[in-house]
C-alpha cells in the first residue's frame, strides 16, 4: 500500500479537489482523508472493494480527537480493479460534495467547520495518476 500525503495542501472553502488514480488488482480499498491533522479528519471516504466486512461499499466518516464521528454508506460502488477514476470533492463552507466517476454525488457535512484544511491524505491499494486542487474563478 502507498501512501500520499500532502502538507500545507490550503483546500480551502470553494476549491475543488480532483484526484484521479487506478485501484490495484485485488484492492481490498483506498481512502481519501480531508484533514486538519492525522487525528482531525473532516472528510474520510473509504472505497472499500473487500475490507472489514464491506464488499464494494463506500463509506465516509470523520474523526475528531482521534474519536470516529458520524459515519455514512454512499448508494453506488463506481470503481473497478485496474480501471482509471476521477473523484472531484467540491468544498462548500457547511459540507463537502464527493462527485463520484458515475456522477453520483455525496454530500458529507463540514463537521469540524474549518474553511481551510492543510493536509490531504490518500492511502491504501490505489496507484494515484493524478491530483489537482483548483481554486474558483475569479469573478464570482
Amino acid at each position: 500500500m502507498g501512501v500520499l500525503t500532502l502538507m500545507d495542501a490550503y483546500f480551502k472553502v470553494g476549491d475543488t479537489l480532483t484526484i484521479t488514480g487506478v485501484p490495484k488488482p485485488n484492492a481490498a480499498h483506498f481512502n481519501v482523508n480531508i484533514c486538519l491533522s492525522e487525528k482531525d479528519i473532516a472528510l474520510h471516504v473509504d472505497a472499500r472493494f473487500n475490507q472489514l466486512n464491506d464488499i464494494r461499499k463506500v463509506f465516509f466518516t470523520s474523526r475528531q480527537g482521534g474519536t470516529l464521528g458520524k459515519s455514512n454508506y454512499g448508494q453506488s460502488f463506481p470503481f473497478e480493479e485496474g480501471k482509471e477514476f476521477e473523484i472531484s470533492i467540491e468544498f462548500k463552507s457547511a459540507e463537502f460534495l464527493v462527485i463520484f466517476p458515475d456522477d453520483s454525488v455525496f454530500h458529507f457535512p463540514n463537521l469540524l467547520g474549518a474553511e481551510l484544511y492543510p493536509v490531504i491524505i490518500v492511502d491504501g491499494h490505489v496507484r494515484i495518476t493524478s491530483f489537482k486542487i483548483s481554486k474558483p474563478p475569479r469573478n464570482q
